[in-house]
C-alpha cells in the first residue's frame, strides 16, 4: 500500500471516528430533558403546582401520568407519518433539528411556571417530550448510516451510556443548585429550580451541535420537496406498511413486543419519582437515587454492549426484562427512602441494556 493510500485511509477513519463520536455526544446532550425534566426534578415540581390548584396527593399524580400519556400519544399518532416523510424528502437530519428545537423551546419554556398553573405545565412539558421523542425517531433512524457490520450494539450503547453520564453530571450540578443556592449567587431555591430548566436547554443545545455538523444526512432516493402531496403520499405508504407487516410475522411480533416492554420502561422511568413524593420520601433523596441510577448505568451499558454478542441479543433482552418484572414487584412494597435507592440501582443495572 502507497503511502498516499495509508493517508487516505487513516484520513477515513478519522472522519468516521468523529462521525460516531458526533452521533454519540446527542445522546448526552438530549438525556439532560430524561433525567432532569422528566424523570427527577420536574414530576415532583409539576406536583406541587397541582396540589397549589387543590388536587390531592393522589390526583397530582394522576394528573402528571395523563400528561405523559397525552404526549406519548402525540408521539404514536405523528411518529410513522413523520417517519414516512423523512424516507420522502431525505431529511432525517432537518427533522431532527426541528424537533430538538422544540424539546429546547418547551425545557426553557418550564421558567413561566408557578403558583398552581399546572395545566400549563402539562402542555409546555407535552411540548419538550414530543420534541425528546419525535428527535429520538430521526436519531436512532441515523445510526445504521454512521454504523459498520457488527458495530450497532455497541455504538449504540455507547449512546446510552454516554447519556446516563451526562445527565447525572448535570443532575449533580442542579442538586447542588437546589440545595446551596447562595454558593452560585441565586437568591432562593425558587430561582434555582429555574436555572434547573434552563440549564438543560443550554446543555441540550451546545451538546447537540457536533451531530449537526459532522454526522451527514443520510444517501437516499429521496429529496422530494415537501408539499401537501408528500403528506398524502405518506399516509398511503403507512397504510401500506401495515399491510404488509401483516405477511411478516417476526417483524408484527417484534414491533408489538417492543411496544409493550418500551412503554413499560418508560413509564417506570417517567413515575418513580413522582410516585417516591407521594408517598412521602423526600425530594434530596429522590433526586440522589436518581443520581445513582445515572453512574450505575454508564458501566452496566457498556456491559450490555458486551453482553449482547456474547449470550445474544434477544436473550440479553429478555434477562434485563426479567429483572424489570422483579423491580414492579418490588416497588409495590415500596415504603422508605431505601426501598427507593435499592430499586434505583437495580434499575440502572439494565435500563441501558434494555
Amino acid at each position: 500500500m502507497t503511502q498516499q493510500n495509508q493517508n487516505a485511509l487513516e484520513a477515513t477513519d478519522q472522519r468516521t471516528r468523529r462521525t460516531v463520536n458526533s452521533w454519540v455526544l446527542y445522546d448526552w446532550a438530549n438525556s439532560a430533558f430524561a433525567t432532569v425534566i422528566m424523570a427527577a426534578v420536574f414530576p415532583v415540581y409539576y406536583r406541587s403546582l397541582a396540589r397549589n390548584a387543590g388536587l390531592s396527593n393522589e390526583d397530582a399524580t394522576a394528573a402528571w401520568s395523563y400528561t405523559n400519556s397525552a404526549g406519548m400519544l402525540l408521539i404514536a399518532l405523528a411518529g410513522p407519518v413523520l417517519g414516512v416523510l423523512a424516507d420522502i424528502t431525505g431529511r432525517k437530519k432537518a427533522l431532527l433539528g426541528l424537533f430538538t428545537a422544540l424539546g429546547i423551546v418547551g425545557s426553557a419554556s418550564l421558567v413561566v411556571l408557578g403558583g398552581d398553573n399546572y395545566l400549563l405545565g402539562s402542555l409546555l412539558f407535552v411540548v419538550g417530550l414530543v420534541g425528546f421523542a419525535g428527535g429520538n425517531v430521526f436519531y436512532e433512524s441515523l445510526l445504521p448510516h454512521i454504523a459498520r457490520e457488527g458495530e450497532l450494539d455497541g455504538i449504540s450503547t455507547r449512546g446510552y451510556a454516554l447519556g446516563y453520564l451526562g445527565g447525572g453530571l448535570l443532575l449533580v450540578l442542579n442538586l447542588v443548585w437546589l440545595s446551596h443556592p447562595s454558593w452560585f449567587f441565586m437568591p432562593d431555591r425558587d430561582f434555582a429550580l429555574r436555572a434547573c430548566f434552563i440549564s438543560v436547554a443550554v446543555w441540550w443545545l451546545v451538546f447537540s451541535l457536533p451531530l449537526f455538523r459532522y454526522v451527514p444526512e443520510p444517501a437516499g432516493r429521496g429529496r422530494e420537496p415537501f408539499s401537501g402531496r408528500i403528506v398524502l403520499e405518506s399516509f398511503r405508504r403507512i397504510v401500506r406498511t401495515f399491510r404488509e407487516i401483516r405477511r411478516y410475522r417476526e417483524l408484527a411480533l417484534f414491533l408489538i413486543a417492543f411496544w409493550i416492554y418500551n412503554d413499560g420502561i418508560g413509564t417506570i422511568i417517567k413515575i418513580a419519582v413522582a410516585f417516591g413524593d407521594e408517598i412521602g420520601i423526600a425530594q434530596n433523596d429522590l433526586m440522589l437515587a436518581l443520581v445513582l441510577t445515572q453512574f450505575v448505568g454508564f458501566p452496566c451499558a457498556l456491559a450490555f454492549g458486551r453482553l449482547g454478542p456474547w449470550m445474544g441479543t434477544k436473550r440479553a433482552i429478555l434477562l434485563g426484562l426479567a429483572a424489570y418484572m422483579v423491580i414492579c414487584l418490588l416497588g409495590f412494597f415500596m415504603k422508605t427512602a431505601a426501598h427507593f435507592y435499592a430499586l434505583a440501582v437495580m434499575v440502572g443495572l439494565v435500563q441501558g441494556g434494555t
